[in-house]
């Protein structure tokens, strides 16, 4: 069952970085295509991100470095576009895995949940809203856009999850596996430092 549950986890490792899937459509995408049965374990997010490593080093090495760079300086214009209301970085921008096909997520904390989305009408960015389950378990507001990433000639997509001022706290806990799972802006700039600096 564990060989079945790491064949699924390769298999949607691929789909995640060659079609830009999210990690919970591509594990189902990849349990039907590998005919699993319903009941078949499916591989955490942990495992996940370790396939999805391994696959970007195997196929992407040479070009992923530099797409992940533009798409965390693209990031990083929103971020400061939105800085009051405490934005945070998370998902593959953030973590490292991001390729050109990758969307960005980035949390805020907002005093008021409407002023974020009054901003975005102001600014007359077209968004799409709908609720999601946030990372603490709670439905909160997702706001939805389009924004051009010019140094990939690529639409990238962004996505605002709209949290309460309060729940910062519990976000900047390390999560399961001792790592920080979301960095604020300053967080983001220490970590294109350090790649630059490792890159060969």
């Amino acid at each position: 069952m564990e060989t079945l549950t790491h064949e699924i986890a390769a298999h949607a490792a691929r789909l995640v970085v060659e079609e830009g899937l999210d990690y919970g459509a591509a594990k189902r995408r990849a349990q039907k295509s590998l005919g699993a049965p319903p009941r078949t374990a499916l591989p955490d997010n942990d495992l996940m991100e370790a396939e999805v490593r391994a696959y970007i080093q195997l196929f992407h090495g040479d070009t992923q470095p530099a797409e992940l760079a533009a798409l965390r300086r693209l990031a990083l214009v929103w971020m400061h576009r939105l800085a009051e209301f405490r934005p945070h970085i998370a998902g593959a921008v953030w973590n490292g895995t991001a390729t050109r096909l990758s969307d960005i997520y980035l949390q805020l904390f907002c005093d008021d949940p409407k002023s974020a989305e009054i901003a975005l009408i102001d600014n007359r960015v077209a968004y799409d809203a709908q609720s999601i389950t946030g990372f603490n378990g709670a439905t909160v507001e997702a706001l939805s856009f389009s924004t051009p990433a010019p140094e990939l000639g690529e639409t990238i997509g962004v996505h605002l999850m709209i949290h309460d001022h309060d729940d910062l706290r519990g976000a900047l806990k390390p999560g399961s596996n001792g790592r920080a799972p979301r960095g604020d802006a300053r967080a983001l700039e220490r970590r294109m430092a350090e790649a630059e600096e490792a890159a060969p």
